[in-house]
């Protein structure tokens, strides 16, 4: 995935395995990641961000956290 963290931040990648969404799903969708880890090799890829999700124990696939409201994006989660 491609996520606009805003200005300040830019554009970063996200490597991982979405089973439950696709693309069209996340089109314009904002999800809670972690920017400030060291890049991380995943597989072929370099995953630049840590997107924070639960665990969905119906699908075994993962469940994206979210926030309430549209808040800019690239806003400290405090």
């Amino acid at each position: 995935m491609r996520i606009d963290f805003g200005s300040e931040i830019g554009v970063k990648v996200s490597c991982g395995a979405y089973t439950n969404y696709d693309a069209s799903d996340l089109v314009g969708r904002q999800v809670v990641g972690i920017v400030n880890f060291a890049a991380r090799k995943m597989g072929p890829e370099l995953s630049e961000v840590l997107v924070l999700g639960v665990n969905d124990s119906h699908s075994g696939g993962t469940i994206f956290l979210t926030v309430e409201g549209p808040p800019q994006n690239g806003q400290d989660v405090f």
